[in-house]
């Protein structure tokens, strides 16, 4: 059986390191799990509930939640924009809790990964993405997290794809996650 992921990615810049990450989660996914990145968040119009009934759903909002719907896992992975996570991907948490108690996010595993320019790797904007798709009802994952740091240095010339370090914690915390929390070896 497969374990199918869905990253969503916080940033929409089509070169962002991020992007990258999520692009080598779908490039080296363990045997078994297949990651799929989703495209088209910067399509979906901030969560308004006047908006979110049969009759005036938006087509980006409700792709966003089918493609959703499929998953068995969540990888999160989100830059950090003034120590935060960027409204995009709160943005799709927000869709993707409701109903209430019965969103896409509730009950399925996930995992937070990031890179940020910064010292500490954007575990800022990576806490307030655990806290907000938690309070939507996922769960978390505490021991699948990755924050990689200088990702304007590191990743200058070298794709995380190609970063055997990078890699090898993606694939961990893919393991994990594919696994529904039990700690994967490496």
């Amino acid at each position: 059986m497969t374990v199918r992921i869905l990253a969503l990615v916080g940033s929409l810049r089509s070169g962002s390191h991020n992007r990258q990450l999520a692009e080598a989660a779908v490039k080296h996914a363990p045997e078994g799990v297949e990651v799929t990145l989703y495209e088209g968040l910067g399509e979906v119009p901030f969560y308004n509930e006047d908006i979110d009934t049969d009759e005036h759903r938006p087509g980006a909002a409700a792709r966003l939640r089918e493609t959703a719907a499929r998953a068995d896992a969540f990888l999160l992975v989100t830059p950090e924009y003034n120590g935060t996570m960027p409204a995009v991907l709160k943005n799709a948490i927000d869709w993707l809790s409701r109903p209430f108690g019965s969103g896409a996010l509730t009950g399925s595993p996930t995992a937070v990964v990031g890179t940020a320019f910064g010292q500490y790797g954007g575990v800022w904007a990576q806490n307030d993405a655990r806290k907000s798709a938690g309070i939507a009802g996922a769960t978390i994952l505490e021991d699948a997290k990755l924050a990689i740091p200088d990702s304007v240095t590191r990743f200058a010339e070298t794709h995380p794809a190609d970063d055997t370090e990078a890699v090898a914690q993606l694939k961990q915390v893919l393991g994990t996650l594919a696994s529904g929390g039990k700690i994967a070896e490496s």
